[in-house]
C-alpha cells in the first residue's frame, strides 16, 4: 500500500515538473525567443508542440504577491514593528528573490567596523556576550574574571556620542566585574528579559549573576555538574536553558527550580563533548553540535533529538551552530575551516563558505555567526587573525578586516541590534568593533 502511494506520488511530481518546462517553453515562446524555446523543448523532451503562451508570467506573479504577504505574516510572528523591519531588514530567506537583490536595508560591510574599544583581562580571554537589547557586553577569561560593560558608555567615550547615562561624565564603561568561578570562563548568555547574566566554566559550575545590583560581586545561583561547562542557551522565554559539557549528554534545566532533564532516549544523544548549543527563535526547536562531527536538531518540549546531521562537516569536529532569525537556516563552522549553510526543513546544505586561510588546518574551536541583519556572514582566521566575511546568500567573499588581536581569536559575537561585533582573544584581550557615521542607503 505504502509502494503504491510512494509511486502515486512520484509521477505526480515528474508530471508537474514536465507542466513547469511546457509553461517555460510557453512563455518563452510568447516573449519572442523561439530559438531558446526550441532548444530546451528538445533538453527536456516535451513532445507535444507548446503553443505561446503568457501563462507563467501570470502565475509568478500571484505567487510572488503571495509570497510578500507571507513574508509579511513572517515578520508578525517575529514581533519587529515597521521600524525594526526596516532597521534589521528581513533576514536571510532564500525563498524570497526581492532579498536577494534589495539594497534598501543593506548594511555597512563589517570590513567598515573599527575598534572602539579594548577590554583587557590578567589572562586569555575566551567568552563574550551581547545582552538581547544590545546595551550591554560581557567578556569571560581564563583568570576567572567577568568583566560587563555599558555600551552606550562606550559609544560615548570613544566617539563622543551623547549617551543619557551620568551628565556630568560619562563613566566608565566597565559597570561590573564578577568573580565567582575557580576556573576559566568557557561560555557567557544574558538572560532574554531580566538582568541576569549565566556563566559556564570548566570548573564544572554554571553562575546566574543579578547585574542590576551593584554590591552583587557572587552569583545568586548556581548549577552544578560533574564535567566542565562548555555552552549554554537561554529559552526565548527564559525560563528553561539547555547546558552542553564535556560529556555527550545535553541537559535541560528550568532554571528556576534547577530541575534537569534528559532526553529519555539514550541514543538520541552525541557521542563526543558538545560544543554549541542554540534555541530557534520561536522555541520550538534547540540545535546541537559535537566532536564527533554531527549536528542534531531538537523537539523543546519532548526535549527529543528530530534529525541527525551525520559527518556535517566531513567528519570533522563541528564548532559552532546557531539559527537564522526566521528558523528556517542553520549555519554550522567546524575544524575544517568551512561554514555551511543547513535549510532546516530538509537538512540540505544550500551554501559553502570557503577562501578561509586556514582551510583543514584549524586548532581551536571558534563560531561562524550572522551579523545582525543577516546579509553577512563572519568568521575569524585563526592563523591571520582577520575576520573572513561572506554575503550570507551567494557566497561572495568580501574585504578582509584585520581585528589586530596578536593571539587566536575563541569568541566573537554579534550585537542583535546595531553594527557592533565583539572578538575575545587568547592575547588577553577583547576588542568592542563599531561603524561610526552608519548612514542606511
Amino acid at each position: 500500500m505504502m509502494s503504491t502511494v510512494n509511486n502515486a506520488k512520484l509521477q505526480k511530481c515528474i508530471k508537474n515538473r514536465n507542466n513547469l518546462y511546457r509553461l517555460i517553453i510557453s512563455q518563452l515562446i510568447y516573449d519572442g525567443h523561439t530559438a531558446i524555446a526550441v532548444m530546451l523543448s528538445v533538453k527536456v523532451n516535451a513532445y507535444l508542440p507548446c503553443c505561446p503562451s503568457a501563462r507563467l508570467m501570470s502565475l509568478a506573479t500571484i505567487g510572488l504577491q503571495y509570497e510578500t504577504d507571507k513574508q509579511e505574516e513572517s515578520y508578525q510572528a517575529l514581533d519587529l514593528n515597521p521600524i525594526q523591519q526596516l532597521i534589521f531588514g528581513p533576514g536571510i530567506d532564500l525563498d524570497f528573490e526581492a532579498d536577494v537583490i534589495c539594497t534598501d536595508c543593506s548594511a555597512p560591510e563589517p570590513s567598515l567596523y573599527e575598534t572602539a574599544y579594548v577590554i583587557s583581562h590578567n589572562g586569555a580571554c575566551r567568552a563574550g556576550a551581547f545582552s538581547s537589547d544590545g546595551k550591554l557586553i560581557a567578556t569571560g577569561s581564563c583568570d576567572t574574571s567577568i568583566k560587563i560593560l555599558d555600551v552606550e558608555r562606550i559609544l560615548a567615550t570613544t566617539f563622543n556620542i551623547d549617551s543619557t547615562d551620568n551628565q556630568e561624565g560619562h563613566g566608565h564603561p566597565v559597570i561590573r566585574t564578577l568573580y565567582d568561578h575557580s576556573e576559566e570562563v568557557t561560555c557567557l548568555e544574558f538572560h532574554p528579559n531580566k538582568p541576569i547574566l549565566a556563566s559556564g566554566s570548566r570548573d564544572c559550575h554554571i553562575k546566574f549573576f543579578e547585574y542590576s545590583k551593584a554590591y552583587m560581586k557572587k552569583a545568586c545561583k548556581t548549577i552544578d555538574d560533574l564535567e566542565p561547562i562548555t555552552c549554554l542557551s537561554f529559552h526565548p522565554v527564559g525560563d528553561h536553558m539547555v547546558m552542553g559539557t564535556n560529556s555527550p549528554v545535553i541537559k535541560l534545566y528550568d532554571i528556576n527550580t534547577v530541575q534537569c532533564y534528559v532526553s529519555a532516549i539514550p541514543n538520541h544523544q552525541h557521542t563526543g563533548p558538545v560544543t554549541s548549543l542554540k534555541f530557534e527563535p520561536s522555541a520550538r526547536y534547540f540545535v546541537s553540535s559535537s566532536q564527533d562531527g554531527s549536528i542534531k536538531l531538537w523537539d523543546a518540549v519532548s526535549n527529543k533529538c528530530v534529525n541527525t546531521i551525520d559527518k556535517a562537516h566531513d567528519g570533522s569536529q563541528v564548532c559552532s551552530v546557531t539559527f537564522s532569525r526566521n528558523g528556517k537556516y542553520i549555519l554550522s563552522s567546524g575544524k575544517d575551516s568551512m561554514v555551511k549553510l543547513w535549510e532546516l526543513s530538509t537538512s540540505r546544505c544550500l551554501i559553502v563558505y570557503t577562501g578561509v586561510g586556514t582551510t583543514g588546518k584549524q586548532k581551536h574551536r571558534t563560531q561562524a555567526l550572522f551579523n545582525h541583519s543577516e546579509e553577512y556572514v563572519l568568521y575569524p582566521d585563526e592563523v591571520t587573525s582577520t575576520l573572513c566575511v561572506w554575503n550570507s546568500r551567494n557566497a561572495n567573499r568580501q574585504q578582509l578586516l584585520s581585528l589586530g588581536h596578536t593571539g587566536p581569536i575563541r569568541s566573537i559575537a554579534h550585537s542583535p541590534k546595531s553594527v557592533a561585533f565583539l572578538t575575545c582573544s587568547d592575547d588577553f584581550k577583547a576588542r568592542f568593533w563599531y561603524k561610526k557615521h552608519w548612514i542606511r542607503a
